[in-house]
């Protein structure tokens, strides 16, 4: 049984998707149930991925349109781009995955990922599930 509590996708989870690749049916499932959220920055990332695999920019703009009509769009504000900025002065994260770790923590979710140097920060103040978990 899911929890109908929203989670937060990271990049990641959107390209398992479209690769069917692991846990790509429970990404599905959050974003058929309506309780997936992303940051707009971390869309970016998705469209530029994809626009590179497929070698099409309206091709892969498409794709990922497809993916974002379903998720809860979380627009950066001020306030979220500091948070993102701190924790990319940190070092360990790349700018998208900085927003990804300030959306999670700003809407008290679940953030789901596969990339390890987010799991790597798992924490009290961070939710992280790992997607390349079988579970």
């Amino acid at each position: 049984m899911h929890s109908a509590r929203e989670v937060v996708l990271d990049a990641w989870a959107l390209i398992t998707l479209a690769d069917d690749g692991p846990s790509a049916e429970r990404v599905d499932d959050a974003l058929r149930r309506g309780v997936a959220a992303m940051s707009t920055i971390n869309l970016g990332e998705v469209a530029y991925q994809l626009i590179r695999r497929l070698g099409d920019d309206a091709r892969g703009l498409a794709a990922t349109d497809a993916m974002a009509r379903q998720v809860r769009r979380v627009e950066p504000d001020w306030a979220l781009v500091k948070q993102a900025a701190v924790l990319k002065a940190a070092g360990r994260l790349s700018y998208a995955d900085a927003f990804c770790v300030a959306t999670a923590r700003q809407l008290d979710a679940p953030l789901w990922t596969g990339d390890p140097e987010i799991v790597a920060l798992r924490g009290a103040d961070l939710h992280v599930v790992d997607l390349r978990d079988a579970s």
